[in-house]
């Protein structure tokens, strides 16, 4: 004879629970076969090292940002932006390397592109220099008294000491006018150099390109202020030891805005169309 037992409905529920909670556990683990792995978390990407004016040098160094450097530079100069075939042509270079005197009174002596002539202003013995290409111009001529004398104490005329306009002239004063007095001009170098590389090369600085300041010193370009920039040391040591020359470094400062790109040691100025790619930067950047 089965003997009946007697349940609560609440003990029928709590039964019922149980077992509806064991079944959920055993068709989990019946699907999954056991334990669900996760994939591990990934990597973050690494961050940018070095310090802020590396950063910015690595970006520059970006084709597509120097072509937006040129673009807006050339709308604040006011004048057509180049294309990029333009920024790697040679630029058009002349050199005269013998030595010359000039005297106050005798007609211009046309060297390099450029005409020389000694004049004698106020109190100052200085020298005429006119564009004498069919373009502008970046120039250096390199001069001295004779004979030889302090000149610190001429008075400073304003000039442009890096570039002279098509048909166009500067004046600078090379010293105190004193009876018997010449000029002997030992060195004449000149670049022809396309609008914008005139707005780029008038923001360096004189004393950057090698330009004494006796000569410099008058300086006064019709551009905005001039970059505050110097030279490394190597760059310097490269100048003295004839390594590196005016043209190298004007070559540069054409076809790059000084307030973001800095001389690279290894650079040389173009000798043909398309040699290598700007922007130049120093190798690792």
């Amino acid at each position: 004879m089965v003997k009946s037992v007697s349940i609560t409905d609440a003990k029928f529920r709590v039964g019922v629970g149980v077992a509806g909670i064991a079944l959920v556990v055993a068709i989990a683990a019946v699907r999954f076969c056991g334990t669900v792995s996760l994939p591990p978390k990934p990597v973050p990407p690494a961050s940018p090292s070095g310090t802020s004016s590396e950063l910015l040098t690595r970006s520059s160094a970006s084709p597509a940002v120097y072509q937006d450097f040129i673009a807006h530079d050339a709308a604040a100069a006011g004048i057509r932006a180049p294309a990029p075939d333009e920024l790697t042509r040679k630029l058009p270079y002349r050199v005269d390397e013998a030595r010359h005197i000039l005297e106050v009174g005798q007609p211009p002596l046309e060297l390099a592109g450029v005409r020389l002539r000694a004049v004698h202003v106020r109190e100052g013995l200085a020298l005429e220099v006119v564009n004498a290409t069919r373009s502008d111009i970046a120039y250096a001529v390199a001069s001295a008294p004779v004979p030889a004398t302090n000149c610190n104490g001429a008075p400073a005329v304003p000039f442009n000491a890096m570039t002279i306009a098509k048909d166009h002239g500067e004046t600078r004063i090379e010293c105190i006018w004193r009876d018997g007095i010449a000029l002997a001009v030992t060195r004449v170098e000149t670049l022809e150099v396309p609008p914008l590389s005139v707005w780029y090369v008038n923001h360096v600085p004189p004393s950057i390109v090698g330009i004494e300041p006796r000569i410099a010193r008058g300086h006064m370009a019709s551009t905005a202020e001039r970059c505050a920039i110097s030279l490394p040391q190597s760059v310097r040591s490269g100048l003295e030891r004839g390594e590196i020359g005016w043209r190298d470094l004007v070559d540069f400062y054409a076809r790059h805005r000084c307030q973001t790109y800095h001389f690279p040691l290894s650079y040389r100025a173009f000798k043909s169309d398309k040699e290598r790619t700007v922007p130049a930067v120093a190798a690792g950047m």
